[in-house]
C-alpha cells in the first residue's frame, strides 16, 4: 500500500500517529517514506550523520506502544546516546567511538514508540550557530542551499524544513535549537534549566544553560514531546514542579499577556531592518489578539553576558576536547582549529575570574526576574538576520595560521588578547545575540516563524518567559500560528512536487 510523501508530509507527528493507531498506515509504510525522503534531499541538504536504516526496519516491524507508535525520527549527534552506536559531536574521532548506555531523553523518545532511523549534523562539540564541520561538511538549508540551516541543531532543522521528518531531536545551550529553527522557519521550545533530564552520564551540561528539547513543524508536536520529556530524573540534582495539566493541553488561546517588545541587538551590533520589521509586526498581531506589548527590555549589560557566556562557554569546549582526548585517544590536531582556539582560550583562564563569571550570571538572572515583575514575556527577533551564507565565518588563511602557530606554542593566554577572540564572539554571537540571555539565565524560551523575508527566507520571532512558563509560551506559539499558519509552507527541492 505504502504512502507517498505529499501524504506523509500532510501530517505532523502527533497526525501521524494517529494514522498508526487508527490502521490506516503501518509504522513500517511511515519508516520507508521517511527514508526515500532522506535518499531524496540528502544529496542537497547533508543533514543525517548516522542511518540506522536496518535497526529502525526492525524497530518498526516490532510493537510499538507509546504516544508516538510508529513515528519515523532522528535525534542530534550530539548529547543525545544511543546504546551501542557512536555519537560524533561533529569530530571525526568521537564518530568511531560507541557509547556504552543510551541518555535518558533518548530513552524516553524510545518509550514513546518513535522509530530512530538516524543521527543529524551538528558542528563540532555544537559550539557555533552554524552547522559546518569539517567531519562530513556543510549542512544546508532547504530554502536555500547555499545558506546556512544555522547551529548547532542544523542537521534536525534542515531535516524537518527539508520533509524527512515532522519532529526531531535538538539542544539548546546558547541558542541551538532556536537559531536554527529561526533559520528554516520551524518552531522551537527550549525547555527551562532542569525541566528535561540531562543523564545519566551528567547531571546538567553547562552549569544548566545546556538542555535537551526538539524542533519541529507544529506548536502541538513540541507541546507533545515536551510530555514525554519532562520529569526529573534520580540522578538529577534537583526537581522542577511541572504543571498540573499536559503540556499538551497548553496548546489554547493564552489569557491576555503583558509583552515587553525590543529590537535593539544587546551587543549594540546590526539588527537587520527585516529582522526588526518582524518583530514589530508580531507586536501588532498581538495587540490584535488581546495581549498589551509595550517597548520595554531587561536592564542588562549585554556585552558583560556576552563576556560572561564566552568565558564560561570556552571553559566548556577545553572539557569537552579534553575528554574526546581522553576517550579515544585522538591527537590535539584531530580537533578544528577553531575548537582548539577555544579550548586553548578556555585553558588559560585562571579559576578566581571562572568563578566571578558564574556569579555574574546570578546579576543578569536577578535584572531579567526584574524585568518579569512587569512583564509576562520577553519579546524579541531570534536573530540579527536571515541564514547567512555556508562559509561566511571561515576564518581568513592568515588567521589560520597565526593560530596554529599559537597553538603549537601553547600559548592560550595570547590567544585570549588577540582579536581572534573578538572573531570568535561576531561569529558566534553577533548574528544572534538575543538567544544567549535565557540560556545564561535558565528561563524558557522559543522561537516562531511568523515572517519571511522579501526574499521568502524565514525569520523567527523569540519569547523568553518566567520559569515554568512553557505552557504560557506553547499557547502564544499556538496562537499565533492559528493565525498565521506556516506548516504548509515548503522549499523547493528535489523530491517535491508542490513548494511555498
Amino acid at each position: 500500500m505504502g504512502i507517498t510523501w505529499d501524504e506523509y508530509r500532510e501530517h505532523d507527528a502527533v497526525g501521524l500517529a494517529e494514522l498508526v493507531k487508527s490502521g490506516a498506515v503501518s509504522p513500517i509504510e511511515l519508516l520507508e517514506a521517511a527514508i526515500a525522503r532522506a535518499d531524496a534531499v540528502e544529496p542537497t541538504i547533508n543533514a543525517i550523520r548516522h542511518r540506522l536504516d536496518d535497526d529502525a526496519r526492525a524497530r518498526a516491524r516490532s510493537p510499538l506502544p507509546g504516544p508516538f507508535g510508529g513515528v519515523p525520527f532522528l535525534i542530534k549527534d550530539l548529547g543525545q546516546h544511543l546504546a551501542g552506536v557512536p555519537t560524533g559531536s561533529g569530530n571525526r574521532s568521537l564518530a568511531r567511538f560507541q557509547r556504552p548506555e543510551t541518555s535518558t531523553v533518548v530513552q524516553r523518545w524510545l518509550d514513546a514508540g518513535l522509530v530512530v532511523f538516524g543521527r543529524t549534523a551538528t558542528p563540532e562539540f555544537g559550539a557555533r550557530a552554524i552547522t559546518e564541520p569539517v567531519a562530513g561538511g556543510p549542512t544546508r538549508n532547504p530554502w536555500d542551499p547555499s545558506r546556512t540551516p544555522g547551529g548547532s541543531s542544523g542537521g534536525s532543522a534542515a531535516a524537518i524544513a527539508a520533509g524527512v521528518v515532522p519532529v526531531a531531536g535538538g539542544n539548546d545551550g546558547g541558542g541551538s535549537i532556536r537559531i536554527p529553527a529561526a533559520a528554516c522557519g520551524l518552531f522551537g521550545l527550549k525547555p527551562g534549566r532542569g525541566v528535561v533530564p540531562s543523564g545519566p552520564e551528567v547531571d546538567e551540561v553547562f552549569h544548566g544553560a545546556a538542555v535537551q528539547g526538539v524542533l519541529s513543524r507544529t506548536v502541538r508536536d513540541s507541546a507533545a514531546m515536551l510530555d514525554v520529556l519532562a520529569g526529573s530524573a534520580p540522578e538529577d540534582p534537583y526537581r522542577v514542579e511541572l504543571p498540573e495539566r499536559p503540556y499538551a493541553e497548553a496548546v489554547v488561546d493564552p489569557r491576555p499577556l503583558r509583552i515587553g517588545l525590543s529590537t535593539v541587538s544587546p551587543l549594540g551590533g546590526p539588527v537587520d531592518p527585516q529582522a526588526a520589521a518582524a518583530v514589530r509586526d508580531a507586536g501588532e498581531l498581538l495587540t490584535g489578539l488581546g495581549h498589551v506589548v509595550e517597548e520595554s527590555a531587561p536592564a542588562i549589560d549585554g556585552q558583560r553576558l556576552a563576556t560572561d557566556f564566552l568565558t564560561a562557554w570556552f571553559a566548556m569546549v577545553a572539557a569537552e576536547v579534553t575528554a574526546a582526548r581522553e576517550l579515544t585517544g585522538c591527537a590535539e590536531s584531530d580537533f578544528e582549529i577553531e575548537t582548539r582556539m577555544m579550548a586553548a582560550i578556555g585553558r588559560s583562564l585562571p579559576a578566581p575570574e571562572y568563578l566571578a563569571t558564574q556569579s555574574r550570571w546570578h546579576q543578569h538572572t536577578r535584572a531579567l526576574a526584574t524585568f518579569h515583575e512587569r512583564y509576562d514575556m520577553l519579546l524579541t527577533p531570534t536573530t540579527a538576520r536571515p541564514a547567512g551564507p555556508i562559509g561566511e565565518f571561515d576564518l581568513a588563511l592568515p588567521v589560520r595560521l597565526a593560530a596554529r602557530g599559537l597553538l603549537a606554542a601553547r600559548i592560550g593566554g595570547v590567544l585570549g588578547r588577540m582579536n581572534l577572540v573578538e572573531k570568535l564572539a561576531v561569529a558566534n554571537l553577533e548574528p544572534a545575540p538575543f538567544t544567549q540571555l535565557a540560556n545564561v539565565t535558565g528561563r524558557p524560551a522559543s522561537s516562531v516563524p511568523l515572517s519571511r523575508t522579501s526574499g521568502g527566507l524565514p525569520l523567527g520571532i523569540q519569547f523568553v518567559g518566567r520559569p515554568g512558563s512553557e505552557p504560557d509560551l506553547l499557547a502564544l506559539a499556538a496562537q499565533l500560528e492559528r493565525a498565521r499558519p506556516w506548516a504548509h509552507l515548503w522549499p523547493s527541492l528535489p523530491g517535491s512536487s508542490s513548494a511555498a
